[in-house]
């Protein structure tokens, strides 16, 4: 895969594209987070097995949109770093199995495709705070 120059990118386009795949995550609709990915596109999460392919990468956003039906993700900030955009989140909702209120922040590092998609995300958030907040009292 040759990645797309983000300095080709203006930081409005990005910071659009930005929006709408946190938009596509609080959809609770797991194929239009994977829309946002390359044909064979990627997404790691805290450095576990990758997703490889869309069909994947549903599978993994309807992971946590089962978790959390009420999810909703926002865009804190977007910038690029290293010739990679790195999309900084917020999530918040209700965990379903308890309903245990949770908030946590995390970012993932994209690579863009030539198409202007991602290639590769590599996610990450603090495993132990979320494993905290989730946990039953």
């Amino acid at each position: 895969m040759n990645p797309v120059p983000l300095h080709t990118m203006t930081q409005q386009r990005l910071h659009q594209f930005a929006t709408n795949y946190a938009a596509a995550w609080s959809s609770q609709n797991a194929s239009s987070v994977a829309a946002f990915f390359a044909e064979n596109g990627s997404l790691t999460i805290n450095g576990g097995p990758p997703s490889i392919g869309r069909a994947a990468i549903t599978a993994d956003a309807q992971s946590f949109m089962t978790a959390f039906p009420d999810m909703i993700v926002t865009l804190d900030r977007i910038h690029i770093e290293n010739g990679l955009a790195i999309f900084a989140w917020i999530l918040t909702g209700t965990y379903a199995a308890n309903a245990n209120p949770v908030r946590i922040s995390g970012h993932e590092a994209w690579q863009l495709n030539p198409d202007g998609l991602i290639g590769s995300s590599h996610g990450h958030f603090d495993a132990d705070d979320y494993a905290r907040q989730i946990s039953p009292a």
